[in-house]
């Protein structure tokens, strides 16, 4: 059995009348999300769904994903999972980029959507809860899951295109099922009794496998949370005694600084897990004093279904490092020539295992590329201690030469979030006529905190090389963020003089 969506089918059969989703007040069992996705596949098949065909999903955290997301893949279809902001340019460049026939949009959704399908000729369907259940309810289920091959693809992700229009990322059933098993078994250790607090988004590869498929595997329940705040967060995890909260760095941040966590019940928390940027280590040490949970930092990419390393439960923990790979996959760090770099030496991660992308959609050279060899080269820069744990130095495309000597951003930022008035950092880059580039940084100080800007530069001068402190240094408000909470580099500017 190859197909992703007999992880429901089959769980559903063990704990019929557990919950498995959760909304605010509305719960969902395993028995009705069987229900549900094997009449939504029926919906699929009056549509003239066929094997093989892309099916988009353009809805936030709701159950209604789940449904869908399992209902395709019964079908025998393909999701296409998609950020329900993307405005109507974007959106009708998704759904031609991968072929789709249908696209699945929120009730609410503004309008993009609805206008990019039109332009690109897709069929689109509106989900409002109560219609879209009554629908469902008038057509008989098809409680068949379709019969697949392993290396067929499951799931069509949509890279952020940060280096060009964004790629779809053909990831398997295999590598999904692969890269959910050995999360479940190895690194989140969940079973059936386990609640799992779900507020990244389910669009993004790590809510998808991290919180999503691993609940369903394991039959733990799932909390939703449709947008990221600190205070439902802390609510939800009081309410639904949750043990497990995952999130990328920034929602860290924020809930250490959320003014109702000192008063938050967390109690129930028995792990946390954090992926998706590098933790700040500052910010990893506070929280785990103010809740009094572990947390587990890992590494993954779109393109790995995701998770590559993680830092194990029943091992020594780095702080600071993302630890050691998964079983079944293999790491190697690569120079400019080429070769393995010795260990202590910074070098390009590139990756092999059964969790890699079949490919980029469509994209043959792209696809050649990044996987040239049957290793997949990262971007990422790292270094390797005596003890075999990684730790990411950082972006390959965001390091800086400054006069011949190379500036690792990363190693700034951890600088400024040891000052006890900086909430955020985020360091780049910026071109200067002399030095080719000079070291920048744009910081959001903790509210009700005060720190001037040459404070800070003075800060880091006195910590790291003098080649590496910002020249220039400025206070925003706020960090421009991805969709996942990630904070967007390239997005940022230095202020003109």
């Amino acid at each position: 059995m190859a197909n992703l969506a007999e992880f429901l089918s089959e769980t559903a059969g063990e704990r019929p009348d557990a919950t498995a989703l959760r909304l605010g007040t509305r719960t969902t069992t395993y028995a009705e999300l069987d229900r549900l996705s094997a009449q939504a596949a029926a919906l699929l098949r009056t549509e003239g769904l066929r094997t093989g065909d892309r099916v988009a999903l353009m809805l936030p955290n709701v159950p209604e994903f789940v449904v869908l997301y399992y209902a395709v893949l019964r079908a025998g279809g393909i999701v296409v999972p998609m950020n329900p902001l993307l405005k109507e340019r974007e959106t009708e460049y998704h759904l031609r980029d991968s072929g789709a026939v249908l696209l699945f949009e929120w009730h609410q959704a503004p309008g993009e959507g609805a206008q990019g399908a039109a332009a690109a000729g897709v069929r689109r369907i509106a989900v409002e809860p109560d219609a879209f259940a009554a629908e469902l309810t008038r057509l008989e289920p098809r409680p068949e899951v379709a019969t697949v091959a392993g290396d067929d693809v499951a799931v069509l992700l949509y890279t952020s295109g940060t280096t060009g229009r964004p790629k779809g990322a053909a990831l398997t059933h295999a590598g999904l099922r692969h890269n959910t098993e050995v999360n479940v078994v190895h690194v989140q250790r969940l079973t059936s009794d386990d609640v799992i607090v779900g507020c990244l988004p389910l669009f993004h590869i790590f809510g998808q496998t991290c919180t999503m498929n691993v609940a369903v595997y394991s039959g733990a329940a799932l909390t939703l949370i449709p947008r990221f705040d600190p205070q439902a967060v802390l609510d939800a995890v009081a309410r639904d005694r949750a043990t497990v909260f995952e999130g990328v760095p920034t929602m860290y941040a924020a809930l250490l600084q959320h003014p109702g966590a000192a008063d938050a019940d967390v109690s129930t928390l028995r792990m946390c897990v954090s992926g998706g940027a590098s933790l700040p280590v500052e910010i990893l040490h506070g929280f785990e004093r103010r809740f009094g949970c572990m947390v587990l930092e890992g590494f993954g990419m779109s393109e790995t279904s995701p998770v590559v390393s993680f830092n194990h439960p029943d091992r020594p923990r780095k702080p600071g490092s993302i630890g050691t790979p998964i079983r079944d996959v293999e790491v190697r760090l690569l120079g400019d020539d080429g070769r393995d770099v010795a260990p202590g030496e910074v070098g390009e991660l590139v990756v092999r295992g059964p969790n890699l992308m079949k490919g980029y959609w469509n994209r043959p050279e792209e696809t050649a590329v990044t996987v040239p060899d049957g290793w997949l080269r990262t971007g990422d820069l790292a270094r390797r201690d005596e003890d075999g744990y990684l730790y990411i130095v950082d972006r390959k495309k965001d390091m800086i030469i400054r006069g011949g000597y190379n500036v690792y951003p990363r190693e700034i930022e951890e600088v400024l979030h040891e000052h006890p008035a900086v909430a955020l950092a985020a360091v780049v880059g910026v071109p200067d006529e002399r030095l080719g580039e000079e070291v920048a940084a744009a910081v959001v100080l903790r509210p009700g905190a005060g720190a001037s800007a040459e404070e800070l530069q003075a800060y880091v001068r006195d910590r790291v090389a003098a080649y590496k402190y910002p020249r220039r240094l400025w206070l925003v408000d706020a960090l421009p963020m991805g969709p996942s909470g990630k904070i967007l580099k390239r997005e940022i500017s230095a202020p003109v003089h």
